[in-house]
């Protein structure tokens, strides 16, 4: 199994050394991540950086609260296009969420508003005038905050707007990925759309229980540490 296919060898601290981002995009050259994963504003340095490569640039959208207004979201969304990037991880608003699953027509009609925008996105026509074949969209759902009961909703509110992947975790709140939400969620979206496990993935024997338990993407800093045994 290539292990690295499933990487998005991820770098979104607030702090960090200078060549952090370079030297993140160096190691997914080298050892052939999906994608490499930075915030907004590093998106065009990554994309001039992957150039000619395999590897996309992703980034993250309304990270990593998910509570800016639903227009600033496709704003920012549209700008990470126009700098580069090819996937999309959107961060849910955890509260309008629960407002939503506990029934509240107002709150329902929000949240699918905004995430029937931000899936949207994909299609605004930005992609194809910059030559880009297809841009990925994720959900970030924060699984640590949620019941299984909101986990379900969540992942089928995201398949109903049309998002590529569900995704675990933003990495900053009170857990990461669990083999358990993983599972969860792919029973929910079913066997077509995408299952991204993030936050906590640090070793081989991590990544290959998410990948067991449904993941057909991985969020992770540690990827060379990961498939390093590999490329030895």
């Amino acid at each position: 199994m290539d292990i690295a296919k499933y990487i998005d060898h991820t770098f979104l601290k607030a702090a960090g050394e200078p060549d952090a981002v370079r030297r993140l995009c160096r190691e997914a050259r080298r050892f052939g991540f999906a994608s490499v994963c930075v915030n907004p504003a590093e998106v065009k340095l990554a994309a001039k950086l992957l150039k000619g490569s395999d590897v996309k640039v992703c980034t993250v959208v309304g990270f990593p609260l998910g509570q800016n207004a639903a227009s600033i979201k496709v704003e920012e969304a549209a700008l990470a296009i126009r700098d580069g990037a090819r996937e999309l991880d959107f961060v849910i608003n955890v509260r309008l969420l629960k407002a939503a699953a506990k029934g509240g027509k107002s709150a329902l009609a929000s949240l699918r508003k905004e995430l029937m925008q931000c899936a949207a996105v994909k299609r605004c026509g930005e992609a194809e005038r910059l030559g880009y074949p297809e841009i990925v969209t994720k959900l970030i759902i924060e699984c640590c905050y949620l019941t299984d009961d909101e986990k379900v909703f969540a992942c089928r509110m995201a398949k109903e707007a049309g998002f590529d992947f569900v995704k675990t975790s933003t990495g900053f709140g009170t857990g990461g990925a669990t083999v358990h939400d993983v599972k969860l969620m792919r029973r929910t979206v079913g066997k077509k759309m995408g299952v991204k496990a993030a936050g906590g993935i640090r070793t081989r024997e991590d990544a290959l229980a998410m990948i067991t338990a449904g993941a057909t993407r991985l969020g992770c800093s540690a990827g060379v540490a990961i498939v390093g045994a590999d490329a030895k």
